[in-house]
């Protein structure tokens, strides 16, 4: 495996909320775990850490609390496990409960959410700017160019693509209560000269509303058809993801079908989430944005 060029390098993937713009998706499923070109977004970003020399419950971590029980059982052994009672405890305070794991090292944090695809890089190679010549001590986001630089919630004119590095030092003594990283680290950073953004040059969506999610899967397919090999198709399929176990009989077009759903014949499915038990989901905005 690559190096990843930092040091004792440790790696958090969040993985908690509850992905309340998804509902109703995600009162079946945790949006970590919702699938984008077939595989799990959770699984996605697992793959990214791999990629950069990150695996294993030793360098990985991974957050759960909403429908924790299924991140658990998903992840298995394959990272150390954070489980937060009640409600979950925002991106700070997430980050903050792993502390102990930690224990001083460089942290790189994910958001299992954000699809990220670079057409000029593998997964984990496409974040190698993100820690290229870090000193570390300043804090970095991965970041693409706002539409509107002057908008609320950019950092130095662009918008976070789901991935940070931070020091010990910004970890060390955050609260384990409920707490986001914008207020409680990076705004602080950013404020003290001590926050560098690094552009990423590839395609991001966060995927946290229907549309987003739709066009994160229309992306992960290409343009074309993306069908599980365990999926039936006897109907016709034109710019759609088409997960294991589903049964397409009739006409699916710029739609995502999950895993074990049902399309009937006569059915017409255009723009739109088909879940296993039937529920269908409106997902489509006109073009899609990035």
């Amino acid at each position: 495996m690559p190096a990843v060029g930092v040091p004792d390098l440790c790696a958090v993937v969040l993985a908690a909320g509850e992905g309340t713009r998804l509902r109703p998706l995600t009162e079946r499923l945790p949006k970590a775990l919702c699938p984008v070109g077939n595989v799990p977004l959770l699984d996605r970003a697992l793959a990214r850490l791999a990629g950069l020399g990150l695996s294993g419950p030793d360098r990985v971590a991974v957050n759960a609390c909403y429908l924790a029980g299924q991140v658990v059982e998903h992840v298995g052994g394959r990272a150390h496990l954070s489980v937060e009672p009640g409600d979950p405890l925002g991106t700070a305070g997430g980050v903050a409960k792993l502390k102990e794991w930690i224990a001083g090292r460089p942290v790189l944090v994910g958001n299992a959410d954000a699809y990220l695809a670079d057409p000029t890089a593998e997964p984990g190679p496409d974040l190698a700017a993100l820690l290229a010549g870090w000193d570390g001590t300043e804090v970095r986001l991965l970041g693409q160019p706002a539409a509107d630089p002057g908008l609320p919630g950019t950092f130095d004119g662009h918008v976070f693509t789901g991935f940070s590095l931070l020091p010990w030092r910004a970890v060390r003594d955050l609260p384990v209560e409920f707490g986001d990283l914008v207020r409680a680290v990076w705004r602080p950073a950013e404020a003290a000269g001590a926050l560098r953004v690094v552009p990423y040059r590839g395609t991001f969506y966060d995927t946290g509303t229907p549309a987003d999610y739709l066009a994160a899967n229309l992306h992960a397919a290409g343009g074309d058809v993306l069908v599980d090999p365990a999926a039936t198709v006897t109907g016709r399929c034109r710019e759609s993801v088409v997960g294991a176990g589903a049964v397409v009989h009739g006409e699916v077009i710029r739609s995502v079908v999950w895993p074990g759903a049902t399309v009937r014949a006569g059915e017409r499915l255009h723009e739109v989430v088909r879940a296993a038990d039937g529920l269908t989901v409106p997902a489509g905005r006109g073009p899609a944005g990035g």
